[in-house]
């Protein structure tokens, strides 16, 4: 099946806003819908099913306390020349999504599991992808008009194991196992993953 370990995004009124906008400027794109909005930690790929409870061994020993991320900007992969990737920016929470990325890679790796995308992590939040260039230079100018967009901020209390389900309307995703954070009196020295 194939899965993916990311952080749930709730729907706000800013956010939506922005799909409108990205919707709006008459770009081939296909956006992502807004009730599957998500932070992608590690993208696994297919795992046979008889390896899904080791994937879920590697998560249950994560530890976090709960932490805000706050998104602003738009911007692109791989650039703004030729954008292929839209995504909303994170300016808050980086820290700590890459710590909780950086543990469950480690445990999977210990497992012999390998994700497709064991390399480079940059925190996004992916809203479209490019489909064709046709009225490309729209596209490119929303962005640029929207790179400093203030979106808002949420709080970050789980990280989830989802399984992805393509099909012909858009994928499904179902939630397999999830890890709570734990809080720890509040210091900002105690988020961290162990």
């Amino acid at each position: 099946m194939r899965l993916f370990i990311g952080i749930e995004v709730p729907q706000s009124p800013k956010l939506l806003e922005i799909f409108e906008i990205v919707k709006n400027a008459g770009a081939d794109i296909k956006l992502v819908e807004p009730y599957n909005i998500h932070i992608t930690l590690l993208f696994l790929g297919e795992v046979r099913e008889d390896r899904v409870e080791e994937v879920k061994d590697s998560m249950s020993g994560l530890k976090f306390n709960k932490f805000k991320v706050t998104l602003k900007g738009l911007g692109a992969f791989p650039n703004l020349t030729r954008p292929r990737v839209v995504w909303v920016g994170i300016v808050e929470g980086q820290q700590q999504l890459r710590q909780i990325r950086s543990y469950i890679l480690n445990e999977l790796l210990k497992r012999k599991i390998r994700p497709e995308d064991d390399k480079d992590f940059s925190p996004h939040l992916t809203i479209g992808r490019v489909k064709s260039y046709n009225s490309i230079s729209n596209l490119i100018n929303t962005i640029n008009e929207n790179m400093n967009v203030d979106i808002g901020t949420f709080e970050v209390n789980n990280a989830v194991l989802f399984k992805s389900t393509l099909t012909p309307k858009g994928p499904i995703y179902d939630k397999l196992f999830e890890v709570s954070s734990i809080d720890r009196g509040g210091s900002t020295e105690d988020n961290k993953t162990h």
